[in-house]
């Protein structure tokens, strides 16, 4: 116990000390989402009169991103490996680069280095007796990051929860910085009548004992909603928020049925508010595990009655799912969905479910269309894709015929853009 308190002792250091390391050309890589590290992001965004081509490496960003500012593009470069509000503007235009890959294979590309790590930045809470820090709410790439680093900084924050499933001990940081701050917290909006109709519809595919994957935002959330009558469900998911703890002591939700990880939550990051947070804090039920483990279709196959539920943003008339771009513009990334469908393939019972209103632009526009135009992204191909959900309906495209799934999709599409559709796919050649 006295030589792991020196041990750490000996590590503290100010945020403008530790950042010194890093050098003209490194690559940066960040802890993301929750545990995006911001005290030492701002110390090293200081020092940019001193630093010229830094990459900066990261996925979801939820600080202020000044590293990919305008006026920072000699300094820094930002590289997603997702996209996110912070650094949208900058990627589309040009000042910063976007590396699609899957969630599941990010670990890799660092261990076999295909993406550069000098520098990992991340947040933790206060290390046990004996010297382990949990990875707190993100683990994700992390523990990769942080065994390809030359050098790992950590901000102790006291605020952060402890979870279990992974830890590193302080004799794998370099330089402590000492800081508690406020964690981010993701508040749900209001959720509008047509979201709340697509997930009835989605919530009307899962059944008893289901194990549940759920992606961010308003449908998913609100179909945990329609299941408290549901009887032990369980969670293995990329990520979960608030709505899971909801569901869990409404009794709908035990685990207990899980074919893996029995009794356990699955995920390799949380993001919600404090009400999520204090009940992942020292719950040993709750595993955040590595996203290339919990985002294996391999793995996830092993859930019986496995139910994927993801978004997106287009879905074309031959069943392809574009959940990254908006013609040449990016919005996101590839992200986990493409693991889930496969791993929900796999799965004795299992089910994947692309849900989203059928419009957008305020109803002017259809989100199902005849193709995606120049520069859109194919996310899932048409040969992984199940259920499509709108509004309007389900549409099961498996074992469905081109012929077949257009007409499925034109039927859950709005009523307004249904014979547009029709005409479209007959000019385009499509067989109707």
């Amino acid at each position: 116990m006295t030589d792991t308190r020196k041990l750490y002792e000996d590590k503290i250091t100010t945020p403008q000390e530790a950042v010194k390391v890093i050098k003209s050309g490194d690559a940066v890589v960040f802890h993301a989402g929750v545990c995006e590290p911001e005290l030492l992001i701002a110390a090293m965004v200081e020092r940019a009169d001193e630093l010229e081509n830094v990459e900066v490496i990261h996925m979801t960003s939820l600080g202020q991103a000044k590293y990919a500012l305008p006026e920072m593009k000699k300094n820094f470069r930002h590289n997603g490996l997702f996209i996110s509000g912070p650094t949208r503007k900058a990627v589309n235009e040009g000042r910063a680069d976007f590396t699609p890959c899957h969630y599941s294979d990010i670990p890799k590309l660092f261990r076999e280095g295909k993406v550069r790590d000098n520098v990992f930045l991340m947040e933790v809470p206060p290390p046990d007796e004996e010297g382990y820090c949990s990875y707190g709410l993100t683990v994700d790439y992390a523990v990769a990051a942080a065994e390809m680093a030359d050098v790992v900084i950590a901000q102790i924050n006291r605020n952060m929860p402890r979870t279990f499933g992974e830890k590193i001990h302080i004799s794998k940081i370099d330089y402590i910085v000492e800081k508690d701050e406020p964690i981010h917290e993701l508040q749900m909006g209001s959720v509008s009548e047509i979201e709340k109709q697509i997930a009835h519809n989605v919530a009307s595919l899962v059944p008893d004992g289901a194990t549940l994957q759920l992606g961010i935002g308003a449908v998913p959330d609100m179909v945990l909603k329609f299941l408290t009558h549901k009887k032990d469900l369980g969670i293995h998911s990329e990520m979960f928020s608030d709505g899971v703890v909801d569901l869990y002591e409404s009794g709908a939700l035990t685990n207990a049925k899980k074919t893996l990880h029995p009794g356990k939550f699955i995920a390799t990051f949380l993001l919600g508010t404090k009400k999520l947070y204090d009940f992942v804090d020292n719950n040993p039920d709750v595993l955040l595990l590595p996203v290339d483990y919990t985002n294996d279709p391999n793995i996830i196959g092993q859930n019986d009655n496995l139910i994927s539920i993801n978004s997106a943003l287009q879905v074309d008339l031959t069943g392809q799912v574009n959940a990254e771009t908006l013609g040449t513009r990016h919005f996101t990334g590839i992200g986990g969905q493409l693991d889930f469908v496969r791993g929900a393939a796999r799965s004795k019972g299992g089910k994947s479910i692309i849900a989203l209103p059928s419009t957008a632009a305020g109803g002017k526009a259809s989100r199902i269309v005849n193709d995606f135009g120049v520069g859109g992204a194919v996310t899932t191909p048409r040969g992984d894709v199940q259920y499509i959900v709108t509004e309007y309906g389900i549409a099961d495209l498996q074992g469905l015929s081109l012929r077949e799934r257009i007409h499925a999709l034109v039927n859950i599409a709005h009523p307004d853009f249904r014979e547009q559709l029709l005409k479209e796919a007959e000019e385009s050649g499509r067989c109707l």
